[in-house]
Formats: C-alpha cells, structure tokens, sequence
C-alpha cells in the first residue's frame, strides 16, 4: 500500500487505556498493507514532571543531564507502544533517538537534526516490522568522538516525524492529536471554529509563528522543504484532517537536514508606486474607508503600513502597481476632502523580496538583507515582514543592483532568482485562518537618520542579541531634523534585552530614543488567495472598526495582514474578523 510515517503526542498516549487505543489504530493501518514508522512523545505531562524534578534539586541543572533525564520520557512510550502492539499480534520494535539513527548538532536542549541514517529502519520495515521510534531526540558527537543524547526543544516531536518522512521518503507524515486537524482559529476563543480541509506550507507557517500550537513551525519547514505530504488528524476519529501542500521540493543539504539555507529565493516586481497619507485622524473606520474606495475603484493594494504618532494622527502608507497610481491618488483625495490630511505619492519604485521557510524566527535573516542592501548605497522606503517572506520597496533604478547583491549574499542560484514573478497560487481562499497573538510587545525607536543602513544596525543588533522582530514598521512621517520612527513587535520576553541591545547604536544617533507603546494584540488573517482578491484588508479594517476598536499599527505581507490593536480588544478583534469572513461555516471550506 503506503509507506507512513505516523506520530501520536503526549495526550494520545497519556495513560495504557490510549496506548492501547493507538495500538489498535497502528495494527487497522498495518494489516490494510501499510508499512508504518511510529514516532512517539513521552506520556501525557511526563517530560513537565521530569523538568520539575530536576528542579527540586538545581535552578540551574546542566543541558546535557537535562537532555539525558527527559530522553528518558520517550523511552518509556515506545517500549509499552511497542508491548501493546506486540499482543495485538503486529511485530513491532521500538528504538530510541540514537538506536535510530538520527544525528543532531551538538546543541543540547535544542539541536537540529543533520542526518537520519535509514539503514536499520529499511531492514525492519522489509521484515514487516512497525518500527516505533522515540520523538524529540537524537544523538551527536562530542568534541572527543563520544556519543551523546541531544533533544531537539518545543515541537521535537514533529519535527522528528517529519524528518523520518523525509529521509525515508515516506508516502505521508500522519500527525495524530487531540484535535480535528488544523482549524480556522483557537477553538477555545471561538468554538465555531471549522476544520481547514487543505492548507499550504506557507499559510501554515504563517499561523504556527502566530502562535496556532498544532503544528511546531519546524516541523512545517522541514515538510516545505523536501515536500513532504503532510496530514494532521484526530487521534480519537477517522476524519480526514488537514493536509499540508508545497510547491518546493529541494534536496537535502550537505550541511545537514535542517540546516538547509533559509532563504531559497529572491524576487524584484518592478512598476510599483507609493502611495502615502500622513496626519489623518487616528479613529476607527479611516483604514476602512480608505480601503474600501480602493477596491471599489478596481485598485488592488499590496504592502500596507501604519504608524501612530503623537498628536492621535495616523500615517498610512501603501504600494500599488504604478499603472494604478493615478485612480489611487484620486480616491485618496476624495477621503482627504472629507477627514483632512495630506497626500505623498512616488512612482518609479520596486519591490526587493527574499523567501524562504522560518526566516523571521532566524533573528539575522532581515538583518542581513537590510544590510546588504544598504551597502550598496540603497534606502529602504518600505519594509514589510512575515514568517516566509521578508520584502522592502527601493527606487526602481536600483532594482537590479540591489537583486544581483542579495542573490550574491544569500548565495543564490539563477534559477531561485525571478523578476515579475507569477503568483504561485491561484483560485485560493482570500483567508484560511485568523490568529491572535497576546505575547508581543510594541516599541519604537524614535527619530532614526533617515539614511541608508538604519534598519539594518536595528535589526542587526537585535539578531546578534538573539532577538527576533515580527512586525516592522518604518513610518512615513519625518520629524523636524529629517529623522524618522521604527516601530516593531517583539515577545513580552525579549523586551528587557532589547534595551541593552540597542543601547550601542542610540549613543550613535543623538536624537534617537526607545518609546514602548501600550499593551496590545495583534490580529491576523491568514491566506494564499489575498494578492489576487481586491479589498480583503479592507474586510478587515471593517470587520474591526464596526466593533468600534481602533487600529493602531497595520503591517502586510502577501499572505498575511496584521493589525495591532489594544489588549483588551484582541479577542473581540478575533471573533469579528473571523465571523466577517464567513469562516464559522463549514460551507466556507
């Protein structure tokens, strides 16, 4: 039939009754002729327990005892998996991480696999073995040739399953959970939440960084890369989940499995222009309105940002293909008759994007092209940012310049290197999935030289601090000295460090400071469809203005539209956005 490779996490094997529940579902599999990989977690709160113990004794124990002691975790669901499957009359054999064959760096507590030696797991298969396999770990050598347990941190398990897959090129990665597969939004916020029947690596990637916790964003890499069919279904019901789909099918690196490059292509869209509206009032229903025109007017917008200022105005800036320049400037005029305002426009510009799997949770990434770019002698007049693609908007003229330095940076082929590339995907849904992240944090570093390479030493600092940045918003307004604001997002967590990773450059720039705005969510929606729909960020500037919540910073990529606002609106922002895209009901999918 089918080579699988199947995973079930710690709630599907919390006690004997489900592991015997599992077992059952494994020896259906095997006995309809499928030859099955079985990848476990430790059960139920296990590896929680071992942590804890461990703290009774030490605040701080050492990486490597740590790795040692929660290894041990998996090692106890394998061996009862493979007893279970054992008495149900299916031949199996369970093997740790190392037993395996799966080397990782020598990082402990959150190594990257490097390579699956598949040599032992052929031979049992081809004996008609199940081959259960602990997740969430490995082995590596260490400086004196010593073998040693490494785990791969949050999500190890996953990422384990689909690695397995990809090494052995399996015909699909099963990952069993508690829930129906991949949902719309956080059931527990929404319970109208429906199943997405088919989603991409991208969009998936989007939601895991957003904080969708069904999926471990590695995992979600890992499948990208090598595309590797990947399905998540409930561990409790025969429903057909959620399948991941992927346009890349690369090859393993030579640096190892997970250490392919990050970005695996660059693109230029030339033809583009600015469009930018300073000193409107800040107040919901202005971005609503104005996106709304646009796409009434037959205007379809691509990058969007927005700043607040001091004074309650807002900043909204936004590029359209240049051929639409002047229907965008007249429309925007017709509102700033109405809300007052002023209008900027520049035509002759182009985007400059890099894409890749993960690149925003690798803190040097943006920094790099930032960097690369102002070397060059190029300033950034936009920049956008999400989990897969990192673009920013330059003068045309410099276009091609600024393509062949990047390409050169990121070492990139001819073949991973398009100008007016087409859109991969076509006919998709506008939005899959709407996300609600409550663990970001808003700061702004006021007044910043408006010359090439600023963005670059912010975010550089940031990286080498080990800092990732999500949103990031460079304003259009410039104060009276030519400076202008950066604001950013990043986790509640890294705030504190960011103060001392900044501090070198602020003594460098007299007249720059760190301003933190208030508490606040950030809503996002989610979908492959969004560059071929006219209005989809007006849906959602209307959906949120119609609860009366006003919207403080906007930032887009081509696949995602996020909006901060307050805290306290997050979770009405989610329910409305959600609700006007028709995504609580089972025929919108």
């Amino acid at each position: 039939m089918a080579t699988l490779v199947q995973k079930f996490g710690g709630t599907s094997v919390g006690n004997i009754e489900l592991i015997q529940l599992v077992a059952k579902r494994i020896a259906k599999s095997r006995n309809e002729g499928n030859d099955l990989v079985i990848v476990v977690s430790a059960m139920g709160n296990t590896t929680n327990e071992l942590t804890n113990l461990a703290k009774l004794i030490s605040n701080n124990p050492p990486q490597r005892e740590m790795d040692m002691l929660l290894s041990t975790g998996e090692q106890v669901s394998i061996a009862l998996l493979s007893i279970a499957l054992n008495e149900l009359g299916i031949s199996a054999k369970s093997m740790t991480g190392s037993q395996v064959g799966i080397v990782t760096e020598s990082s402990h507590g959150k190594a990257r696999i490097l390579e699956i030696k598949t040599e032992r797991i052929k031979y049992l298969l081809n004996a008609g073995q199940v081959v259960v396999i602990a997740g969430f770990q490995g082995t590596s050598l260490s400086s004196g040739g010593t073998a040693e347990i490494t785990t791969l941190g949050r999500g190890g398990s996953d990422t384990s399953a689909v690695a397995l897959a990809t090494a052995i090129n399996a015909d699909a990665c099963e990952i069993y959970t508690d829930v129906p597969g991949v949902l719309t939004t956080d059931p527990r916020m929404v319970p109208e939440a429906q199943l997405i029947p088919q989603i991409s690596c991208d969009e998936m990637l989007e939601l895991a960084s957003l904080g969708a916790a069904v999926l471990h964003p590695r995992a979600v890499e890992i499948a990208r890369n090598y595309g590797v069919k990947l399905i998540v279904r409930s561990s409790w019901d025969e429903g057909k989940g959620t399948t991941l789909t992927s346009h890349t099918q690369s090859k393993i690196s030579k640096n190892g499995l997970e250490l392919n490059k990050s970005v695996n292509g660059a693109e230029l869209v030339e033809m583009q222009a600015v469009v930018g509206l300073s000193h409107i009032p800040d107040k919901p229903g202005i971005a609503a309105d104005l996106f709304e025109a646009l796409a009434n007017g037959g205007v379809n917008v691509d990058l969007i940002i927005q700043a607040t200022h001091e004074g309650k105005s807002n900043d909204i800036t936004f590029t359209v293909s240049q051929k639409d320049l002047d229907t965008a400037k007249a429309l925007c005029k017709q509102l700033l008759q109405k809300q007052g305002g002023e209008l900027t426009s520049q035509n002759q510009m182009a985007k400059l994007s890099i894409r890749g799997a993960g690149i925003m949770g690798r803190p040097g990434i943006a920094a790099q092209l930032f960097e690369t770019v102002s070397k060059v002698g190029i300033n950034l007049r936009l920049i956008a940012t999400s989990e897969v693609k990192v673009s920013c908007v330059i003068d045309s003229k410099m276009g091609q310049k600024a393509l062949r330095a990047i390409s050169d940076a990121f070492e990139l082929q001819e073949k991973q290197i398009e100008i007016n590339p087409q859109n991969y995907y076509q006919d998709e849904p506008e939005v899959r999935g709407i996300a609600l992240d409550l663990e970001q944090t808003q700061v702004s570093v006021i007044n910043v030289p408006d010359i090439p390479g600023t963005a670059a030493k912010i975010c550089k600092a940031l990286a080498d601090a080990r800092i990732s940045l999500d949103t990031i918003v460079q304003s259009e307004r410039k104060h009276d000295n030519g400076g202008r604001n950066i604001s950013f997002t990043l986790n509640k967590n890294d705030r504190k460090n960011a103060d001392q990773a900044l501090e070198p450059i602020l003594k460098d720039w007299p007249n720059a400071f760190l301003k933190d705005g208030n508490a606040i969510a950030r809503i996002s929606a989610v979908g492959a469809g969004m560059p071929e729909t006219l209005g989809t960020a007006a849906k959602i500037f209307r959906a949120i203005a119609n609860e009366g919540i006003n919207i403080e910073m906007i930032a887009t990529s081509e696949i995602r539209t996020s909006c901060i606002v307050a805290e306290k609106d997050g979770e009405t922002a989610l329910k409305v956005v959600h609700k006007f895209f028709g995504l609580d009901n089972k025929l919108s999918h």
